[in-house]
């Protein structure tokens, strides 16, 4: 009986507590937890990405040409923050230091110190795969390179390095003696020594007119190289061209692609293949022609896919290789396959799943979509043309045949679907599969040096295939 009188007063402190906690759920709810912090560091841009279990907002971003200063809302603590500090490489084109400091109830400053002028994007992406909320930050210098001409700038540099050699090597063994003329007709065409025509004289006694394609500093003009058209001019004689590929490797940064059972990512076995491939092609001619690659990633970055075909667009690349390694459900499937675009269906179910997979890469990566250009989304939806697919199923049979020399194929012919990083209206452009990183037997011969070695060797033997089959044309002149 005496416990009676206690029973209502402990329903009431039961009914507060219960108010108190409801009052203050919005408040508790509005706090962030930092899961992780990332770096990705690139010549292209660095990207920043703070995952939380709940949504970020940056609300007052402040960038100048020495620091960008973000304001984040929705912290509770901002321990996690902290890490980026300790993230941050020395390397760093962009960033040369972070500071992390609390400004408020749940509110984060993230200074970040720079190493030139950017031009930064914010934005936050939804929770997607295996990660969480992301507030995104990707620093672009606000001032880059054209890289079809750093392409001929590094060919001009390899070429004088051996033609260097050459003659070092060639005065070590004459000892003295007059120095010998060398046959470089590439070095002749882009340092403007085009033989046998020598330059005109001017009026004054001794010297000759300047070369229009060099600039003061004697050395080539890569505008003016860009203009050779495959012919000496006045002789009409043959002279070299030179033949640019875009390597691709898939995924990257954010993007991890496929895993395999041991642990290994896709994104970093395709982008060791690719570097070993562009050491090949860079060493390589074809019918005389030099070649040169291009990577639309040489590191640890997301690319997203139409800055892919973008990318080759901006080079003027002659070919589009993107490099991947496959995955399924079950360990079972094997072997390597060769994709080309389809504007009119998929070739097969299996191809249509792997379009759709590929398709995605945006979603996991992180795109800014409001920062997408309408131009660039029309170009991937509606300008691939029939010749190009054509030049691309030449393509793809070329390397199909010498991938298979060294692997399984898990299709004997070139398959077909809607890739968006195959949409390049004017490349000829194919997606190899290397290998099924989700069967554990190819997951170890995808992390073996020796086979990404002659899995190099076979992309390569595919290129010239194809090349000795359908030279490239010549350049068309530039305004």
């Amino acid at each position: 009986m005496t416990l009676n009188p206690v029973r209502p007063d402990r329903r009431r402190l039961l009914k507060a507590g219960s108010l108190v906690l409801l009052i203050g759920a919005p408040h508790l709810a509005h706090a962030g937890r930092v899961v992780a912090v990332r770096l990705w560091p690139a010549q292209d841009y660095t990207r920043v990405t703070i995952e939380s279990d709940g949504e970020l907002k940056a609300r007052k971003t402040e960038a100048g040409d020495a620091r960008l200063s973000v304001e984040i809302e929705g912290i509770d603590l901002v321990d996690g923050m902290r890490e980026l500090v300790g993230k941050l490489r020395p390397d760093d084109p962009n960033i040369a230091a972070i500071k992390v400091a609390a400004v408020g109830s749940n509110v984060a400053r993230l200074s970040i110190d720079l190493k030139k002028p950017i031009k930064p994007q914010v934005f936050n992406l939804q929770p997607v795969a295996a990660y969480g909320h992301r507030l995104v930050l990707d620093l672009y210098p606000a001032q880059t390179d054209d890289p079809f001409e750093e392409l001929i700038r590094q060919h001009v540099s390899a070429v004088d390095e051996s033609s260097a050699r050459a003659a070092e090597l060639l005065g070590a063994e004459l000892k003295g003696s007059a120095p010998a003329t060398t046959d470089d007709p590439l070095g002749d065409l882009i340092a403007g020594r085009v033989r046998p025509t020598p330059p005109p004289k001017t009026a004054e006694a001794g010297k000759t007119d300047p070369r229009p394609d060099a600039r003061p500093d004697g050395k080539a003009d890569p505008k003016a190289v860009a203009k050779a058209d495959g012919k000496a001019p006045g002789g009409g004689n043959k002279t070299e061209r030179l033949i640019i590929v875009a390597l691709d490797p898939g995924h990257g940064g954010e993007d991890p692609g496929a895993t395999g059972p041991a642990g290994t990512q896709e994104k970093d076995v395709v982008l060791q293949v690719a570097h070993k491939l562009r050491e090949r092609i860079n060493a390589t001619k074809v019918n005389g022609n030099p070649m040169r690659a291009y990577m639309t990633r040489d590191a640890d970055f997301f690319v997203p896919l139409g800055t892919r075909v973008e990318k080759a667009q901006r080079v003027r690349a002659d070919l589009f290789i993107s490099i991947h390694a496959d995955a399924f459900m079950t360990p079972k499937p094997q072997g390597a396959s060769v994709f080309a675009l389809s504007t009119k269906g998929a070739s097969s179910a299996a191809a249509r799943w792997m379009a759709n997979k590929e398709n995605a890469a945006d979603l996991v990566g992180g795109i800014n979509v409001k920062a997408k250009d309408a131009t660039l989304q029309r170009t991937l939806l509606d300008m691939s043309t029939t010749a190009q697919i054509k030049d691309s199923l030449k393509l793809g049979s070329a390397m199909l045949g010498e991938v298979g020399r060294v692997g399984k194929l898990h299709k004997g012919s070139v398959e077909q679907a809607g890739f968006a990083v195959l949409k390049a209206p004017d490349i000829p452009s194919v997606l190899v599969e290397t290998a099924f990183i989700s069967n554990p037997d190819e997951e170890a011969r995808l992390r073996s040096d020796d086979y990404q070695e002659k899995l190099a060797d076979a992309l390569l033997r595919g290129i010239v295939r194809y090349f000795s089959a359908n030279p490239p044309l010549a350049r068309k002149q530039q305004a």
